[in-house]
């Protein structure tokens, strides 16, 4: 691959112009990710003047490398989430944390739950299978579903963004040549004091100031059920 060079100005302005377009193609436009992944690196290139040749190279070798270092744990995350999601092991996981919380505790026993699911399951599917415990509680209680809808949503995301196997934090280890180990250990003592901020904390407090009833289409689903 030749040499290209490009002045500072330039990268930016392409980064910028790149995540722009990025952010207009998943938002607006609804684009599956990895296209407009792909379309916004293409973008980039061509804004800071590279050639095309070596453009559709770069992207090739990028995606080459970082699929040849996290495919496999990819594929056993999704592996794993598969056989969570089918054997009713995310359910099993909720309502163990739930009897040892206790109802009160529950928001802590949702956001405990979003962390630890959130790491081998991906965060749609936890979302889709954790949700209706979520809903379940606060028609229960009769408190506003934030208060345990935001936990569960910040323990899902926290552990799937701050701790492997998910793919990010792989793929951030990968590129800083750091042990996987000391990843999970960061993400973890990192994720638990974020996940209690924005979760049960905040959670509680957006509960008390507005009231967000159970979803109907989930009261009908019940019902039919």
């Amino acid at each position: 691959m030749s040499e290209f060079s490009a002045s500072p100005e330039r990268l930016i302005l392409g980064a910028l112009l790149g995540f722009a377009v990025l952010l207009f193609l998943i938002i607006k436009v609804k684009i599956q990710p990895f296209i407009a992944i792909m379309s916004s690196a293409l973008i980039i290139g061509i804004a800071v003047g590279m050639p095309f040749s070596m453009i559709t190279d770069t992207i090739a070798e990028g995606v080459g490398t970082t699929l040849q270092t996290i495919a496999i744990l990819i594929g056993l995350g999704s592996m794993f989430g598969a056989i969570l999601q089918v054997s009713g092991g995310v359910e099993v996981i909720a309502d163990t944390l739930l009897k040892v919380f206790g109802e009160k505790r529950a928001p802590w026993a949702l956001g405990i739950t979003g962390l630890i699911v959130g790491m081998p399951v991906f965060f749609e599917s936890g979302l889709l299978i954790l949700i209706p415990v979520a809903f379940g509680i606060a028609r229960k209680t009769k408190k506003s579903v934030f208060c345990y809808s935001i936990p569960l949503l910040a323990g899902l995301a926290i552990g799937h963004a701050f701790v492997p196997p998910t793919p990010g934090p792989v793929l951030v280890a990968e590129m800083l040549n750091v042990q996987l180990s000391y990843v999970i250990m960061l993400g973890i003592v990192i994720g638990i004091p974020a996940m209690i901020l924005a979760g049960p904390v905040f959670g509680k407090f957006a509960g008390s100031k507005f009231f967000c009833d159970v979803p109907s289409s989930y009261l009908e689903n019940e019902k039919e059920s």
